[in-house]
């Protein structure tokens, strides 16, 4: 699906994207999402057809990821490959996300000084993560675990910044 994006962005990148501009407080991230994963169509051009089914596929995973990152019940979850997939793939789809996310915060402009030190911390985090070695991750439970712990903390670190971060107006319901 995202083939059609000039970014090729993979799908954890993509999303790391979306949900960097939901938690950084965009007022409309679904078109800011598709205006950074879309082409732009020239006036003079017709629609290419493939991309109504893109941005309706991305439409419903804007919706249900706004839906899940506003969840009380901690319902929200970056996409990644499954857990019954190799470690390295889940690792760099990990590393993907979390570089979509913080690109998304370049994008939005967001000052550092309207940030709370613990946003400013977690997106240092985050920016440490990027930085991540993965040419040589064996698949041991010790690397399995430690993937599990910093899966847990980036859902737990987006839902938090989205609290902190995402407008009033984000209660509308549209993502």
């Amino acid at each position: 699906m995202l083939e059609v994006s000039p970014l090729n962005p993979s799908p954890g990148e993509a999303h790391g994207i979306l949900c960097g501009l939901l938690c950084g407080g965009d007022p409309d991230p679904l078109n800011a999402w598709f205006l950074q994963l879309l082409p732009a169509a020239e006036p003079a051009e017709p629609a290419d057809p493939r991309l109504a089914g893109v941005r309706e596929g991305l439409s419903d995973l804007a919706t249900a990821t706004q839906n899940g990152i506003r969840d009380p019940d901690l319902g929200f979850h970056p996409l990644l490959p499954d857990d019954d997939r190799p470690l390295a793939e889940r690792a760099t789809a990990l590393y993907d996300w979390v570089r979509g996310f913080l690109f998304a915060f370049g994008v939005l402009g967001v000052a550092v000084s309207d940030l709370s030190e613990q946003t400013r911390e977690i997106l240092r985090d985050f920016t440490d993560l990027t930085r991540m070695d993965l040419d040589d991750l064996d698949d041991v439970e010790e690397n399995e675990e430690a993937l599990a712990e910093v899966i847990e903390f980036i859902r737990v670190a987006a839902m938090l910044i989205h609290d902190e971060r995402a407008s009033p107006g984000d209660a509308s319901g549209q993502p």
